[in-house]
């Protein structure tokens, strides 16, 4: 549906649920991938097809809360390709369960570096290329719990409120220099441990990982050239 020939795109969390199904849709779209993970055997057992692509970069061990792990990424991806035209947050993950007074600070810095630092340190290395492109596309994930606080979940609520307003502010700011800043806002997504975690749940409800990925896709592409800072919810049935 939408051609991403010979457009570089960065993905991180892409060994996840999600992450991989960003990957596998730009990879059908004919985009040239750099997939970004902490882990140094998860990639390359996920994406056996692009281990030593001349085409793609399999940039393992990176620590997206460490900018300069990050910055050398970035670095590597403009030595091999040029340019970078499209970067996509998906690395993030929950942890909730205790009201505010009962939250170890542990789980708040965990939360805000998790879903929102890593958001920060790979927009602010990716943007100067950027810039100096004069175009690009940054889609980031938040989620739907962004909207409105919960009981038992408010450091992971804080944290996707975060990227939803690193989305409007950078989208203010970049918004005249041809780069793009969207958000996604999933509910429930459909995986192996949401539905471990929750056996009772009506599965058929959740929104599939193919799905969310296909609205990335948009934003993401030419079709949205006119979209700016937006937060699109994509939640399935529920």
């Amino acid at each position: 549906m939408f051609d991403f020939s010979d457009r570089v795109v960065i993905v991180t969390g892409a060994a996840g649920n999600l992450g991989s199904a960003v990957a596998r849709a730009f990879q059908a779209a004919g985009a040239r991938l750099v997939l970004v993970d902490r882990a140094a055997d998860r990639l390359p057992r996920l994406f056996p097809d692009l281990v030593d692509s001349p085409n793609h970069f399999l940039a393992t061990s990176v620590d997206l809360t460490n900018a300069n792990a990050v910055e050398t990424m970035v670095d590597e991806t403009v030595e091999r390709f040029g340019r970078v035209d499209v970067l996509v947050n998906t690395a993030g993950g929950f942890r909730g369960g205790t009201p505010v007074y009962e939250t170890p600070f542990e789980t708040w810095d965990f939360m805000l570096n998790l879903n929102a630092r890593t958001v920060f340190t790979a927009s602010r290395a990716v943007i100067p290329h950027m810039l100096r492109q004069g175009s690009g596309r940054i889609v980031n994930v938040a989620a739907r719990a962004a909207l409105q606080g919960g009981a038992k979940m408010a450091a992971y609520s804080a944290s996707k409120s975060a990227v939803m307003r690193l989305t409007e502010s950078m989208a203010a700011e970049l918004k005249k220099d041809g780069i793009n800043v969207n958000c996604v806002l999933p509910g429930t997504i459909d995986t192996p441990q949401n539905r471990q975690a929750m056996p009772n749940a009506d599965h058929s409800r959740w929104v599939k990982p193919e799905a969310i990925a296909d609205v990335i896709l948009f934003l993401a592409s030419d079709a949205a050239r006119a979209v700016q800072g937006a937060a699109i919810p994509v939640y399935g049935k529920d």
